[in-house]
C-alpha cells in the first residue's frame, strides 16, 4: 500500500493512504498516455476486459480498470464529449476500452482465430489501433444514467453490430429506428472530435489509421 506523510505542525503528522497504481498505469504514464478520468471526470469508465463481462469471460487486464489514451486522442475525446453535452444536456459517455496491451491482443486473437469472430479482432502480428492508445470503445448514457439502446451489446461479434448493415437490418426489422438513431448520435458525437467510424463495430472509434498510429506512437 502506498502512503503519504502529511505534517500538521507541532511535530504531529497523519498518514494518507493512496491507491496503488497498476503496473500498466506506470508504464503508460511514462509513455505519455493520459488517464481519461483526470480530464473528463464525468465520463464513466467500465473497462470490460478488466471484468468477466466480455466475450472471453475473463479479466485479461488483471484488474486495471482505467481508460488510458494518447494525449492527443484524449483531447479529441474531450471535444466529442463537449459536443454531446451541448446537444444532449445531462448525457455522458461510457467507455469500455481504450489503450490495450499487445499481450491482451494476443489473448483475444488466440480465442477467435479460425472462428466466425476472427474478423472482429485485429491480428496482433499487424497490431490494433488500440495497441497504440489511439482507439476507444464506448457508448452513450442518457440523463438517467442508462445506456442508449444500440441494438446489440458491446462486444457482440456478429453482423447486427455492423454500421454498414444497419439499413438492411432496419428494413428487415431486426433493428429499430430508435436503435439506429442512437448509433447515429454516437457516430456524430465522435466525428465532432475527429474520430473515424469502424464499419463493423458500432462502439469502436479510431483517432488515426493504423499506419498513422505506428508513425506517431510506440506499440504498448
Amino acid at each position: 500500500m502506498n502512503y503519504i506523510l502529511l505534517f500538521l505542525g507541532l511535530g504531529l503528522f497523519t498518514i494518507i493512504f493512496a491507491e496503488p497504481r497498476h503496473e500498466l498505469e506506470e508504464q503508460w504514464k511514462k509513455k505519455g498516455l493520459v488517464d481519461v478520468s483526470t480530464i473528463l471526470p464525468k465520463v464513466k469508465v467500465e473497462i470490460r476486459y478488466a471484468t468477466k463481462n466480455n466475450f472471453m469471460k475473463k479479466d485479461v487486464y488483471d484488474g486495471m480498470n482505467k481508460c488510458y489514451l494518447q494525449a492527443i486522442v484524449a483531447d479529441r475525446l474531450k471535444q466529442s464529449y463537449k459536443y454531446l453535452t451541448e446537444i444532449k444536456p445531462g448525457y455522458t459517455l461510457l467507455i469500455f476500452d481504450g489503450a490495450r496491451p499487445l499481450k491482451v491482443q494476443k489473448k483475444m486473437w488466440k480465442l477467435v482465430k479460425g472462428t466466425s469472430k476472427q474478423p472482429y479482432v485485429a491480428d496482433p502480428s499487424k497490431g490494433s489501433i488500440h495497441n497504440y492508445g489511439a482507439a476507444v470503445d464506448l457508448t452513450i448514457l442518457n440523463a438517467e444514467g442508462k445506456e442508449l439502446d444500440m441494438g446489440t451489446e458491446f462486444d457482440y461479434f456478429g453482423e447486427l453490430a455492423e454500421p454498414v448493415l444497419e439499413k438492411k437490418f432496419l428494413k428487415e426489422k431486426k433493428l429499430t429506428a430508435t436503435q439506429v438513431n442512437n448509433r447515429r448520435l454516437l457516430r456524430n458525437v465522435m466525428r465532432k472530435g475527429g474520430f473515424k467510424v469502424r464499419s463493423n463495430e458500432w462502439w469502436h472509434f479510431d483517432s488515426f489509421t493504423l499506419e498513422e498510429a505506428k508513425k506517431r506512437f510506440e506499440i504498448l
